[in-house]
């Protein structure tokens, strides 16, 4: 190779890795600090709740994800091998990891526990979905409570959260897995056609459901329930209604519970975020009674998705019921962004320019906007640059001030939004 295609080749591979793999991206800027500002608000609100914080590993053993968790299929991992040859895997879901550490560290205990997180999370899926492979999620686990109670609260969380970033225009679908589980127990369906009728479901395949409730000879009201799943969506009479299609006490129960519910919600003034969908099934097999998604304008996916799961923890050694929720960061941002809403305003920024001669009066005057908690950046003047190129730099970067400071006792404050100049006494600023 010659020394001109060296460097050709130079080149072209350095701007091929200018690129990211697909699905997962570069977030900078306002839209980064944005980003940042609705995690941080949302942790707000979980703590506020009285959730603590909790970090586990970006990735852990293989098995602590496998399908008999109930997670994601193992072809929808990361997996790698580790020197001595273990299995490992990124985490495709946080909630796994948390009925581990719960399960370890908090075996003994039988009040309630309280975590909450915020982190990435990796599935490797098909290109053509058009997916995000790394997302960020920030979510809560209450575990040791099987109350409606603590259903209801994680609910009102939720729908906090996302009222606390600007989302008004939000609904919660809220289902039971115990319900298609009792009428698939009374329609005497084994384990691996129950996987088969539970995908049909989630997929919307009614022809395909229509094909299995034929092939099983099924009839009257337990055929009717089957067909309209999806159709079994609604208020409070939509729950009643499914009452008079089946005697099964697993899918009565699973009602009752759903009342029990829509009750306490009203306590918190949040029912009318609430509707009801008896058809929802999770991709999740390890969920055990509620179930809900949380959708807005502006995308199609949910922003939010949760449920109680009864057996995760058993898995790991603690028998304890638990109940989950996680908050799909990407997706709300896409939301906000899709619905025009900026609720959470950025704290205004300032530059301070100053030549070397004055770093002591520069430095004093960021360590006073900063007790003041206003965010500073300093600069230090170039010879070789001009003023208005440093008021070019600021306006690109979303900053409306500039602090010149030119001498010992004076400073120019230029506001770059109304195009004005003040010069101001140093002291006058710093006794303030």
């Amino acid at each position: 190779m010659s020394k001109a295609d060296y460097k050709f080749s130079n080149r072209v591979e350095g701007r091929d890795l200018l690129h990211t793999p697909e699905g997962v991206r570069d977030i900078y800027g306002e839209e980064c600090a944005r980003k940042v500002r609705v995690q941080e608000t949302m942790h707000h609100v979980l703590r506020l709740y009285g959730f603590h914080d909790i970090q586990t590993p970006t990735f852990e053993f293989f098995d602590i994800f496998s399908e008999q968790r109930g997670t994601v299929a193992a072809k929808n991992m990361y997996r790698f091998f580790d020197r001595e040859g273990n299995m490992l895997a990124l985490r495709p879901d946080i909630t796994p990891s948390i009925a581990r550490c719960v399960s370890k560290y908090y075996k003994e205990e039988e009040l309630p526990i309280r975590f909450c997180y915020a982190g990435n999370t990796y599935i490797n899926n098909s290109s053509y979905q058009g997916k995000l492979k790394e997302t960020t999620q920030v979510g809560a686990e209450l575990i040791n409570d099987d109350t409606s109670d603590a259903d209801a609260e994680m609910l009102a969380m939720t729908i906090e959260c996302l009222l606390e970033v600007g989302i008004k225009e939000l609904q919660i679908e809220v289902g039971h897995a115990d319900f298609f589980n009792g009428l698939v127990e009374e329609g005497n369906f084994n384990d691996t056609e129950k996987e088969e009728l539970r995908n049909l479901i989630i997929q919307k395949n009614m022809f395909g459901v229509e094909q299995m409730i034929e092939e099983k000879q099924i009839t009257g009201n337990l055929k009717e329930l089957f067909l309209k799943l999806p159709e079994m969506f609604g208020n409070l009479e939509n729950l009643s209604y499914a009452k008079t299609l089946t005697n099964n006490d697993k899918a009565l129960h699973a009602i009752n519970r759903l009342e029990k519910l829509y009750k306490i919600l009203k306590t918190y003034e949040l029912n009318s975020y609430v509707t009801f969908d008896l058809g929802m099934l999770s991709e999740y097999n390890y969920y055990t009674g509620i179930i809900y998604k949380a959708y807005t304008y502006g995308t199609g996916e949910p922003i939010a998705k949760g449920g109680r799961y009864g057996t995760l923890t058993e898995q790991f050694g603690k028998k304890a019921p638990a109940i989950g929720l996680a908050i799909e960061i990407d997706q709300v941002m896409l939301a906000l962004s899709r619905q025009n809403i900026d609720a959470l305003k950025e704290t205004p920024v300032k530059v301070i320019l100053y030549k070397s001669d004055f770093r002591k009066p520069a430095i004093d005057l960021a360590k006073h906007y900063r007790a003041s908690q206003v965010k500073v950046e300093m600069l230090r003047k170039s010879s070789r640059r001009s003023i208005q190129e440093y008021k070019d730099f600021a306006k690109r970067n979303g900053i409306l001030n500039v602090m010149y400071i030119e001498d010992e006792e004076n400073v120019t404050s230029i506001d770059l939004e109304n195009n004005t100049e003040e010069v101001i006494k140093m002291q006058t600023i710093l006794s303030n």
